[in-house]
């Protein structure tokens, strides 16, 4: 579970030496880890475990290449969750869901978090822990925090790392896992394991790469610690009356469901949670599937914030709770990656602020649309077309 959202000890800095306050990143290598050992060193640990630790660090040009490739925020949602969510994924989740029911079971007791919820994320971080990712972890983190791109949301994975060798829970020549640092089979970094990392076989260890009960719990602990409600839904699949205020659409607008539901708002499967706050979400427009989304919906965000990858997840989990596939509709055809690029470039000299142009449709992206929408008179439903583009 790529979690972009990480915490960063900045009281700390005080007591670091001045190279490590001043070259948080980049430059000679050799130097730059000069300075991570000195802090290393003012966190407390000993020059013979730093070293251990340090031996055989490098930089990892795979991990460089990964980072600046990721093609999936580019994805559509129907086309994503289509490719990701796959007849053979549906099966072998519930055969484990079946297999693993103990464990389930337990997570639910004790954090609250439904199977299907930590199911899903366990089929698209590993295929059920099939492949956890074959790049050296500690020279993940040391790449991605040497490199300038985001090194405070990388650094502090680094002496979490440290804390997790020093008790035995991670090699720094053999734990492997994804490009981001991420470990196991619901993939957690490591600052996370060691806040979150649960022992749910009782050996006496968190082992998140061999070991289904401790990689489950250890998920289902670190839904709850973001804020997951028990006994909430997260998300429906919802019919929307054809004279909605579109505007009034996403993420960032919530009101009580109850009011969406005299709106017209119908839930496709079961009843909606009438006293909850709640979102609609429509990630291809008006004409395309259409979600009610609730207060945990918005617990994916702080594991993963790209809003394709997060409404798959929730969807999926919905699905291995029962829920049917949705209704794809008859969407509006979107943007190619040169079109959203021109798009956002034309948003930016309006005086929007879009981020990167990187052709993603990203949060930014989605609220300039909106608005532009609006202005035109066309559906606010913030998916952008080649009519808008060409409106612009």
């Amino acid at each position: 579970m790529k979690r972009f959202v990480l915490s960063v000890a900045a009281a700390l800095s005080m007591a670091l030496p001045a190279h490590a306050q001043t070259a948080p990143c980049g430059g000679s290598f050799a130097t730059w880890l000069d300075g991570v050992r000195d802090e290393a060193r003012a966190r407390g640990h000993s020059a013979n475990t730093i070293n251990r630790f340090l031996q055989s660090a490098q930089i990892d040009q795979r991990t460089l290449k990964a980072d600046r490739a990721q093609g999936i925020f580019k994805s559509e949602f129907i086309d994503f969750s289509r490719r990701i969510i796959s007849q053979n994924r549906m099966v072998n989740g519930q055969r484990n869901a079946k297999k693993y029911a103990s464990i389930f079971a337990e997570a639910e007791r004790r954090f609250g978090i439904p199977p299907g919820v930590i199911l899903a994320f366990w089929a698209l971080e590993t295929d059920f822990g099939g492949f956890q990712g074959d790049y050296n972890t500690l020279n993940s983190l040391l790449t991605l925090s040497h490199d300038c791109r985001r090194p405070g949301l990388f650094r502090p994975q680094i002496f979490a790392a440290l804390e997790l060798f020093e008790k035995g829970d991670f090699d720094p020549v053999n734990t492997t896992g994804a490009w981001a640092g991420e470990i196991g089979m619901v993939q957690m970094l490591p600052e996370d394991i060691l806040t979150n990392g649960v022992d749910g076989d009782g050996d006496g260890r968190v082992d998140l790469k061999r070991s289904q009960a401790d990689a489950l719990l250890s998920g289902a602990k670190m839904l709850k610690s973001l804020g997951w409600t028990a006994g909430q839904p997260w998300m429906q699949e919802v019919t929307l009356p054809r004279d909605l205020d579109w505007s009034k659409t996403g993420i960032s607008t919530k009101l009580r469901a109850s009011e969406w539901e005299r709106m017209g708002v119908r839930a496709v499967n079961g009843k909606i949670a009438r006293n909850l706050p709640a979102s609609i979400v429509i990630p291809q427009g008006h004409k395309g599937p259409a979600f009610i989304t609730y207060p945990n919906f918005d617990v994916y965000f702080e594991w993963n914030q790209s809003f394709i990858y997060v409404t798959t997840a929730a969807y999926f989990a919905t699905r291995l709770s029962g829920a049917p596939v949705y209704n794809p509709g008859n969407p509006d055809t979107g943007l190619n990656d040169g079109q959203m690029k021109a798009l956002q470039q034309k948003l930016q000299n309006m005086g929007y602020d879009v981020g990167k142009i990187d052709g993603i449709l990203g949060a930014r992206t989605r609220a300039a649309v909106q608005k532009e929408q609006a202005r035109l008179g066309l559906p606010a439903d913030a998916w952008p077309t080649p009519a808008l583009l060409n409106r612009l």
